[in-house]
Order: C-alpha cells, then sequence, then structure tokens
C-alpha cells in the first residue's frame, strides 16, 4: 500500500462546557486538558464543540455580551494559539466574538504558527437570534500545510448548500463545531445515532469530503445535549464509533485528506462531480464570497 500524501490524525472532543461567567476559566481550562489528551495522541488537527468557552444557553443578550470576547486579541483565543504552538497542531474552536456593538457565534482556526482565520455561523437556531448577528462571512476555505479546510457550526448542517459550497471551494476536511440539542423525540435511532449524525454523514458522502463533528453534552439552563459527535470519511460512514450521548469522549482518526480532492467515481458511468448539472443551476448555487475580513 502506498503511503499516504497528505497524513494527519483528526480529533474530535466531546465534553460539557456550562454557561456563566464564573465557569469560563474552567471551560477554557478543560479545552486546554482534552486537546493535550488529543495531541498527546498524536492528534494533528483538534476540534472543539460550538461555543467550548463559554457554554451556550444565555439568559438575555446581557449575559451573552458578558461572555464575549474579541477575535483574535481575546484571552480563549490567545491561549489556543500559545496551546497550538506549543503542541504544533491546528485546532477549531468556538467563541462568541465581540465585534463593537455585535455579537457573533464564531468558530476559528488555528495552527502551530498562531491565527489562521474565522467563520462566523450563518445559520442561528432559536434564542441565539436574540443576542447573536447572522454570521458576515461567507463560507471561507483556508489553506494549510496539512490540506484545505473549511468551518461550519451546528444549525448549519441542516442546510445543504453550506457542506456543499465549501466543497465547491475544495475544501479537504469541514470542521463541525456543535451543541446539537435535545429535540422532540425520537431523539435516537437503534444504533444510538441522532438526526445529526445522520445529516453529517449524508453531507460527506454527498460532497466527498471529510466531516469531522464536535458535539457537546450535559444539561444547561434547561437545555439538553445530544453527544454524538463522530468523523465521518468521504463515503460518508464514520471512522471508527459515533460517540456517546452522554459521554466526555475524544475520538480519532487517521486520514488522507488529499483523497477528498476528487470525487470517487462509482461506475464507469457515475462521478459525483462529472454528473451535476451546472448547465441548469448554478456551479456555486448563487454563492458569492464575501470579501476576507480583517484578521
Amino acid at each position: 500500500m502506498n503511503p499516504a500524501i497528505s497524513p494527519v490524525r483528526v480529533s474530535v472532543v466531546q465534553f460539557d462546557p456550562q454557561v456563566g461567567t464564573q465557569h469560563r476559566t474552567a471551560n477554557l481550562q478543560h479545552s486546554l486538558a482534552l486537546a493535550t489528551e488529543a495531541a498527546n495522541g498524536g492528534a494533528t488537527l483538534i476540534v472543539l464543540p460550538e461555543l467550548s468557552n463559554c457554554g451556550y444557553f444565555f439568559a438575555n443578550r446581557q449575559d451573552a455580551f458578558d461572555h464575549a470576547e474579541i477575535v483574535p486579541n481575546g484571552r480563549s483565543v490567545q491561549v489556543w494559539i500559545e496551546f497550538a504552538s506549543r503542541h504544533r497542531v491546528y485546532l477549531a474552536a468556538g467563541v462568541s466574538e465581540l465585534d463593537g456593538m455585535q455579537l457573533f457565534n464564531t468558530s476559528v482556526l488555528i495552527g502551530p504558527d498562531g491565527f489562521i482565520g474565522k467563520y462566523r455561523k450563518a445559520h442561528l437556531w432559536n434564542l441565539e437570534k436574540l443576542w447573536f448577528t447572522p454570521g458576515n462571512t461567507g463560507f471561507p476555505v483556508f489553506d494549510t500545510p496539512i490540506g484545505r479546510i473549511g468551518m461550519l457550526i451546528c444549525w448549519d448542517i441542516w442546510f445543504p448548500e453550506v457542506p456543499r459550497i465549501l466543497s465547491q471551494q475544495g475544501a479537504d476536511i469541514i470542521c463541525s463545531l456543535n451543541n446539537w440539542v435535545w429535540t422532540p423525540p425520537p431523539l435516537f435511532d437503534e444504533a444510538g445515532k441522532c438526526m445529526a449524525s445522520y445529516l453529517t454523514m449524508t453531507a460527506a458522502h454527498v460532497n466527498n469530503v471529510f466531516i469531522a463533528a464536535a458535539s457537546r453534552i450535559g444539561e444547561e439552563r434547561d437545555a439538553r445535549y445530544l453527544g454524538c459527535s463522530l468523523i465521518a470519511g468521504t463515503n460518508g460512514w464514520p471512522i471508527g464509533k459515533v460517540a456517546s450521548a452522554n459521554g466526555q469522549e475524544i475520538l480519532f482518526a487517521d486520514i488522507d485528506l488529499s483523497s477528498a480532492r476528487s470525487a470517487p467515481i462509482w461506475n464507469n458511468l457515475n462521478d459525483l462531480q462529472r454528473d451535476r448539472r451546472a448547465d441548469i443551476y448554478d456551479q456555486m448555487l448563487g454563492y458569492t464570497q464575501h470579501p476576507a475580513l480583517p484578521r
């Protein structure tokens, strides 16, 4: 067997960051301890959940402001930058971003040499609409030495345009940062997977892209979370197991990112990219890439 051209060990971290300013230091320390465990396990790319430094279920808009920080100069991102530099890894993590008088649900991408970029959540879920501004970054894909990395956040996966646009821009892997929340039953099937698990697997399958989905667990101000983190291969199936609904876990997958760059030819007459009917719908679904925001 030929060696992988772009070998990467991906890790997704599932844990329970709690909302409340009194928990912020503990959340950050906990994220670092788990990320360190992932790095010690050989991870090259580590994905933490949505809003992993501050928790999710804010009481009101002022509470959301109290949990926010500027990017990339805020405390959490600076701590994560130091971590990535020390361990020579790439890290995707969620943060409540303060920009003037606006708040954004943001994911940051950090590498061994510092801050790489950010994505602001485009599709806001439920009460998020009361404090966050819908994202204005578009769906950026970042070139790195380990591959081209895109990001999405939670509710975004319910909109198939998002992974499609990221894949059409050449993403080798999509980091999916989540706080998948308990919704009306049934929550899980007999295999223990939730609907978000299947949406992630489907998005990976139909776009021929790796998706590393980190979710959270626990309860928070009457909200309950689903867990079920996973790393989906380009064929859609999980690489290894899907995480439990309620346990703190770290998952690993050894993958070759370069294998995402050409769609599999399923048979002599079918190929995912070649079969797209760009003559009857827009190649990029009408998407216009936003100009890069200042870092």
